[in-house]
């Protein structure tokens, strides 16, 4: 065997392992969410149990609570994302080996890092504004905003945003991993931080909106999170087609979001699966 053949044998067998620890991870912060979910549906019962009965809701809405809901909303970013990411790293992974860099997989694990970092901060303000929404009675038992104005909004401002420019440039790094190393390539682990970083801003730049919608149709709505899960995995490997489908999906949630505000639909109950 020569030496590229060997090189590529070694690429095979990283990628072969860095799949099988990403769907690890993805299927562990998935059974995280289906227990989470168990057990926010019995709080919330008993939340209406106690409204219904006159009574205040028990439960102590302070630092533990936050802390309960920005690990839920961590652990949701990593299993909605990291399958998306899935080509970029592998990517990652490949040109490092291929240089012949001794650090390939401390690299492509920083980069990871850096990639879910930026996901993290992102869940540390979700989690403020949820327990600020909550402290404030805009949201109810079942953790979704009340409001059909406010949800129509968002519902409307997402619609929007998915026909803005500022989308289209944020989208077009995610669907072409090869072009964003070209442009931002680093060496080392903490390049691979630093270009995970990145990808990850940009990530972000395409995606958070459609993850604030959680707060209309529920943050632990499981059936919604893979919708949305399913969107954004579409729009990043479907090149053109993703591009299509995700206005088509601005388009519906625009209509959707101008049915709630103008017909005063209850969005709890309207957007139950």
């Amino acid at each position: 065997m020569n030496t590229a053949d060997a090189v590529e044998s070694v690429v095979r067998r990283d990628r072969l392992v860095t799949g099988l620890g990403l769907a690890i991870s993805v299927g562990l912060a998935w059974a995280y969410l289906l227990r989470d979910a168990a057990e926010m549906q019995t709080m919330a019962g008993e939340a209406r149990l106690h409204a219904a009965m006159g009574m205040a809701d028990p439960r102590v809405w302070g630092l533990q609570a936050w802390l309960g809901l920005f690990a839920m909303w961590a652990v949701m970013m990593a299993a909605m994302m990291l399958p998306s990411a899935a080509p970029v790293v592998m990517l990652v992974l490949g040109v490092y080996r291929r240089r012949n860099t001794q650090q390939t997989r401390t690299a492509t694990l920083a980069f990871i890092l850096g990639y879910l970092t930026v996901w993290t901060g992102f869940s540390l303000v979700a989690s403020i504004v949820q327990l600020a929404l909550h402290r404030a009675a805009l949201v109810g038992a079942d953790m979704r905003i009340a409001s059909s104005t406010i949800s129509g909004l968002l519902f409307l401002a997402v619609g929007v945003y998915q026909w803005l420019p500022i989308k289209r440039a944020c989208l077009t790094h995610c669907q072409s991993p090869l072009g964003f190393l070209t442009q931002h390539w680093r060496e080392g682990a903490r390049g691979g931080l630093e270009m995970g970083l990145r990808h990850g801003t940009f990530c972000l730049g395409c995606c958070w909106l459609l993850m604030v919608l959680l707060f209309v149709v529920g943050t632990m709505n499981l059936i919604w999170v893979a919708a949305l899960t399913a969107l954004v995995l579409v729009e990043k490997l479907a090149q053109r087609g993703g591009v299509v489908l995700g206005r088509l999906a601005g388009v519906a949630m625009a209509a959707w979001g101008a049915y709630v505000l103008f017909a005063g639909a209850a969005p709890s109950q309207m957007l139950t699966p």
